[in-house]
């Protein structure tokens, strides 16, 4: 007597699968519920390519006569901002970073601390860091610069205290039983192996903060975004066009010398 058994085969099990299917009802829940949420008006929507395309008339033909003059020093002005503020965001993250790192600093309570420090700098958005140092700086480069610092922090830091904690330990160990300091061990152990991953960090950190840099200027933190906000706010929208064309310009620029420099120093 033979007993006929199920070959059949199946990917997910029961479980798995009602576990995906309630998933996936979540995820519809979650956007039904974003939907209804969210007050559009279908006239506006409707009305929307209209409105597009008159808009992209207006633009045209781009203002390129107006870029000698506040455009040009504004547009000056983002790339110093974001280079300052990435230089002072390396010189305050390095110390946090060697902090973090928990098997270059024994101590919990510092971890924890540095730790913090770098969650705290990440949670809060650039526009938010550039509100609050427009209340204690006012309006201007200054508050931007130190924005795009502070923000900064966490990136780096983390990045480089990860860096640091996957670093082979033998040099490090030989370094030790030689009776080498802190000094030494970071200089000849460390800094040889994490060389690569920082200079990769400084420059992609320094890619970012020229975009935000861009964006900073719309709630008065210099820039060139202070240009596109006061052109939007006088209707000028050829200007408009022109700085979108060079913010666009800045960014590919920027990412071209971010190539050639990780190229000549790793």
């Amino acid at each position: 007597m033979t007993t006929a058994y199920d070959t059949r085969w199946q990917r997910y099990t029961p479980g798995q699968r009602l576990l995906r299917f309630a998933l996936y009802l979540l995820f519809v829940l979650a956007i039904v519920q974003s939907l209804r949420s969210i007050d559009v008006i279908p006239e506006f929507l409707y009305d929307a390519p209209t409105q597009m395309a008159d808009l992209l008339n207006r633009m045209w033909p781009v203002s390129w006569a107006s870029f000698p003059g506040a455009i040009q020093k504004a547009l000056i002005e983002t790339l110093h901002m974001a280079t300052l503020g990435t230089i002072l965001a390396v010189i305050m993250a390095v110390p946090v970073g060697l902090a973090a790192a928990t098997n270059l600093t024994r101590n919990k309570a510092v971890n924890f601390l540095a730790r913090l420090i770098l969650v705290s700098s990440r949670s809060i958005n650039s526009l938010v860091w550039a509100l609050l140092f427009i209340a204690v700086f006012g309006p201007g480069p200054l508050a931007g610069t130190m924005a795009i610092a502070f923000r900064s922090i966490g990136f780096v830091g983390k990045l480089l205290g990860e860096a640091i904690e996957e670093a082979h330990p033998g040099p490090i160990e030989a370094l030790t039983a030689t009776g080498a300091g802190t000094g030494s061990i970071i200089g000849y152990g460390y800094w040889p192996q994490i060389r690569p991953a920082f200079w990769s960090i400084v420059l992609l950190r320094w890619d970012i903060n020229v975009r935000e840099s861009a964006v900073l200027g719309l709630v008065g933190a210099g820039g060139i975004g202070m240009a596109l906000n006061s052109a939007m706010d006088l209707f000028q929208w050829d200007k408009v066009a022109l700085i979108l064309v060079l913010i666009f310009t800045i960014v590919i620029v920027a990412e071209v010398v971010i190539t050639r420099a990780r190229k000549t120093l790793l």
